[in-house]
């Protein structure tokens, strides 16, 4: 046998430690009687004979040449010269070939077999295929019109800002009168979130700008940005600060509008409230102040002529408080109750009225909360306003407010609507008038990228009997289509109509048309 550094990798002394290895295995597998076999061949791939190398026969020449046919029994002999000149090359091959047979067909080779390809991964040009039970699970679809932007962080705040471009056609009918423009409009919204561990604050603003291409008419642009600082306190106890401006021109359509003016007035309103709520257990009770500043800027006639409107400049403030009874989380019976004043600038306006006054209100209501299928609130009451001047006669109502969402089937939300509320008049001798608005959006995914809204709504304005203004009814109706291109991009288009219908006088009607491009941060 040749020099042990010229043989294969696998000498005599491991082929027979993994003969033995694998005869231990088959031992504790196998029946008793071929356990015993196994032993037998284990004990005999162990003598000196199993370990001697295969000599092949020679043939008629005398050539040494391998027939395949192997003497077990023959053991080479140094001193034999043919041995010694192939015992480098005979001796290795005849080691491994050994081996191999010794080796059953169902065993792994060993780890230290150097030299071969083992893994039959490895000779693949492509990977196997997973079986079906070890496959990974496959992502829900993704919803364009429903998933949030990742957003902008700017330090512990998150960014989201929404830029839509449209191009939009409009007309507008005050009996006679017929105006036709075409404009582009560039809207922006903006939330900017906190990402605190405790309390919050969220900052929002809305910002339309509108320039006209063509025809006539007036613009109507419009900027307002709240902020709300949530206050984590402890015992149940939370806590908001807010703050905000209004920036917008006032609508020709509006009641205290002036007549034939080619630009409205500029409204200007700035509003600071504090709230605090807190939850007893059963009960839940929480109380309010708010203020809000209004100014006006002049108006210009048709004539060229300005109007100071500086006369309805006012401030006013409103305490409110509730206390609800909870019966279950998802209903809660509450009483509510508030006290407001508002006083003007100047203590009597250009006809020579005094408006500053007083208004005070309550109503009952029930809160709902069912999760995403119904939540919102009703609430029924009365509220009066008072003013300082003898000759306007006090304006009451009964209450009746209402803000429900509603989910009849998944992809379709109904959001409806009731407001009553008490508005001042700048017409001498009204004293103001009773709005009642109901409004109803329908909201409807009609595939995961389309998205399909409905707006519908009906607002009366009730004055007194003894006003020489008629009663007003204003009906609004609006659809549009959201597609959603990608995360960051949408295609909107928009139609909507306005008819306000009056007792005495002209009707005036508006129509609108446009289509534009939302760009998602």
């Amino acid at each position: 046998m040749g020099h042990w550094r010229h043989t294969s990798s696998l000498t005599p002394l491991r082929a027979a430690g993994v003969a033995m290895s694998v005869a231990l295995a088959g031992l504790e597998l196998a029946a008793p009687t071929s356990a015993l076999a196994q032993s037998a061949r284990t004990a005999a791939s162990s003598s000196p004979l199993a370990q001697s190398t295969y000599i092949a026969t020679p043939d008629a020449a005398g050539d040494q040449q391998d027939d395949g046919t192997a003497i077990p029994g023959a053991t080479a002999s140094a001193d034999d010269p043919t041995n010694a000149n192939d015992g480098t090359a005979n001796g290795a091959n005849a080691n491994t070939t050994a081996t191999a047979r010794q080796t059953p067909s169902g065993d792994q080779p060993s780890d230290e077999t150097t030299g071969s390809i083992l893994d039959e991964d490895m000779m693949r040009l492509n990977t196997r295929e997973a079986p079906l039970d070890e496959r990974r699970p496959r992502k829900p679809d993704v919803n364009l019109s429903t998933e949030e932007t990742p957003g902008i962080r700017v330090g512990t705040f998150v960014l989201r800002p929404t830029v839509t471009q449209s191009i939009n056609t409009e007309t507008q009918k005050d009996g006679d009168v017929k105006q036709t423009r075409a404009f582009l409009e560039t809207d922006m919204k903006t939330t900017l979130t906190s990402d605190w561990a405790l309390h919050q604050l969220l900052i929002t603003s809305e910002g339309a700008w509108q320039k006209n291409v063509s025809g006539e008419g007036e613009e109507q642009p419009d900027f307002r940005i709240n902020g709300d600082l949530r206050l984590d306190l402890p015992e149940e106890t939370t806590a908001h600060i807010t703050g905000g401006y209004h920036f917008y021109r006032e609508d020709t359509d509006d009641p205290n509008a002036i007549q034939n003016a080619d630009q409205q007035s500029d409204v200007q309103e700035f509003t600071l409230g504090a709230s605090i709520e807190r939850d007893f257990g059963i009960l839940r009770g929480s109380t309010s102040i708010d203020f809000t500043r209004t100014i006006y800027s002049d108006a210009t006639l048709s004539d060229g002529t300005v109007v100071s409107l500086s006369d309805r400049d006012q401030t006013s403030g409103t305490l409110r408080g509730r206390i609800g009874y909870e019966l279950s989380p998802a209903l809660i019976p509450f009483i509510e109750g508030n006290v407001g004043k508002t006083v003007y600038d100047q203590t009597t306006d250009v006809a020579g009225y005094q408006r500053s006054g007083d208004s005070y209100g309550a109503k009952v209501g029930v809160e709902v909360d069912l999760g995403e299928k119904l939540r919102g609130e009703v609430g029924v009451g009365y509220e009066i306003a008072s003013f300082d001047d003898n000759r306007l006669s006090d304006i009451d109502a009964t209450v009746l407010d209402a803000s429900v969402r509603w989910s009849p089937l998944r992809g379709t939300d109904i959001d409806f609507g009731l407001q009553t509320s008490l508005q001042p008049s700048t017409t001498p001798g009204v004293a103001g008038y009773i709005s009642r608005a109901m409004t109803t959006t329908v909201t409807h995914q009609l595939r995961d990228n389309l998205v399909g809204t409905f707006l519908g709504g009906i607002t009366l304005r009730d004055y007194p009997s003894d006003s020489t203004i008629s009663d007003e009814t204003v009906y609004t109706t609006s659809a549009g289509l959201t597609w959603n291109i990608n995360r960051y991009l949408d295609l909107t288009s928009t139609i909507g109509y306005e008819l306000t219908s009056r007792k005495v006088g002209a009707d005036s009607q508006q129509w609108r048309a446009g289509v534009g491009l939302k760009l998602k941060r």
